[in-house]
């Protein structure tokens, strides 16, 4: 019997026609056993899901059989919003919506209903196949042993939910960030019990919220300030086109020559200070002195930026032109050198590369990344798509390097005195006008991890 349980339903203030946002708080058995198999393929690193498998009754041929055809499912198709300044707004990911329909039907069957047209129809019916399968082994080796003690923690959140007023720091992020959020669509987060491990995991997409709990966590504070982080995120999203448009022209029209860079690096910065630094003192009655994101850009930026923010939600201020001004002259006035390091610029990157190998190598040096484009043709069209968005452009030319020179020069104006020797390899960066480094790699015999160590 599928064991979906609604353990709570948390109301949001009215903000619009009297109306109340919901907030669900639950446990869904059908994405708990589809992030177990997903945790379970052989792409995954090591982790507690693989390790209680691996050693269980379960780690047959039969099983794993069903393991490499999850594998094989292709179940990411993405879109854009094309009419959005770039980056500005989430792709809409067809994984992501598998993952809401898994957590808002209840039964495969109505999950393969709402999810038809999403995915091919073949792929859906194995993929809930795949779920079906593993659904007994997944409450044998994980549910089960856990339940008691995950149902006591899942009943713990929901009562620091009502008694710390959660709902409140939704309508905060509301209006700081100029959004809104239709009451007629409920939030739904969707914890399961994480077991052997310390911490938690987190996740927000569309109108959900997942989290994998230990289930002997006992900090709640720490768990609800990245939940609304991750919301944060949604909420950020949520601005209308206008506001988004506004703000990029803002970031677009500044003098500084770190805006770019201060821009890409924004979304990730305010979650951080709203959720690790004004949810968290809020709750914890002090600010978290330690690092507040697991990334130094992220946390120091987010320190740094936090007095502003802090006075803006005081003063039911919405974020506009004079925070904007005001973030990007914080980060050139303290991190002036952030827009010359690899570490921080190849977070958001387009890459063009004839040898497709190349793509996993990066992802290997620069393991972090935010927003990524590969495409492995460098033609006069591939050069006007990189070109036209502000993202670190990456050019690796392993082939026919005079007429990819060429090409480029008569692309990018601030290449009109360059003059490289084609015969020899070389690494070099652009700064260009519109405020994105632009690194041009001539690769012969040595490895991409060498020739970027030529960058300065």
């Amino acid at each position: 019997m599928k064991k979906i349980f609604l353990l709570a339903f948390l109301f949001l203030t009215p903000l619009v026609f009297g109306q109340k946002t919901t907030f669900t708080i639950k446990y869904s058995e059908q994405l708990a056993v589809y992030l177990f198999i997903e945790n379970l393929s052989e792409h995954y690193p090591e982790n507690v899901f693989k390790t209680e498998f691996q050693k269980s009754k379960y780690n047959t041929e039969h099983y794993n059989k069903i393991i490499s055809k999850f594998d094989k499912l292709i179940l990411d198709y993405s879109f854009r919003f094309d009419e959005y300044p770039y980056g500005s707004k989430k792709n809409m990911q067809t994984n992501d919506l598998l993952k809401k329909n898994l957590i808002e039907t209840n039964n495969l069957t109505d999950f393969k209903l709402h999810s038809s047209g999403l995915i091919p129809n073949q792929t859906l019916t194995d993929l809930a196949s795949c779920i079906s399968e593993f659904t007994n082994v997944y409450n044998d080796l994980i549910y089960n042993p856990n339940k008691e003690k995950f149902e006591k923690q899942l009943a713990a959140i929901i009562k620091y939910s009502n008694d710390n007023n959660m709902n409140g720091y939704f309508e905060t992020g509301l209006l700081f960030y100029n959004s809104s959020w239709d009451n007629a669509i409920p939030f739904v987060a969707a914890f399961y019990p994480l077991p052997n491990s310390k911490g938690f995991t987190a996740q927000a997409f569309c109108n959900n919220f997942i989290s994998a709990v230990q289930v002997d966590l006992n900090s709640n504070k720490d768990l609800f300030s990245v939940m609304m982080h991750e919301t944060y995120h949604i909420v950020y999203d949520e601005q209308s086109f206008e506001v988004k448009t506004q703000i990029d022209t803002y970031f677009k029209e500044s003098k500084s020559k770190c805006s770019n860079y201060a821009y890409q690096l924004m979304n990730e910065v305010l979650a951080t200070a709203l959720g690790n630094g004004y949810v968290y003192e809020k709750l914890d009655g002090k600010l978290d002195t330690e690092d507040w994101y697991n990334r130094k850009y992220i946390s120091l930026m987010a320190k740094k930026i936090y007095p502003v923010v802090k006075e803006y939600i005081d003063q039911k201020k919405a974020m506009d032109k004079n925070f904007i001004d005001t973030y990007i002259k914080l980060y050139e006035e303290n991190f002036p050198d952030w827009i010359n390091e690899l570490d921080n610029i190849m977070t958001y990157r387009y890459v063009l590369s004839e040898n497709e190998t190349d793509s996993r190598k990066i992802n290997q040096l620069f393991r972090y990344r935010s927003r990524t484009e590969f495409d492995s043709e460098i033609t006069e069209n591939s050069i006007n798509k990189m070109k036209d968005t502000p993202l670190t452009k990456v050019v690796i030319i392993s082939k026919n390097t005079a007429e990819k020179v060429k090409l480029l020069k008569n692309k990018f104006t601030e290449l009109k005195e360059w003059k490289p020797n084609a015969n020899k390899e070389f690494a070099n960066k652009f700064f260009l006008n519109d405020k994105s480094q632009l690194i041009i790699i001539n690769q012969k015999e040595a490895t991409i991890e060498t020739l970027f160590k030529l960058i300065k």
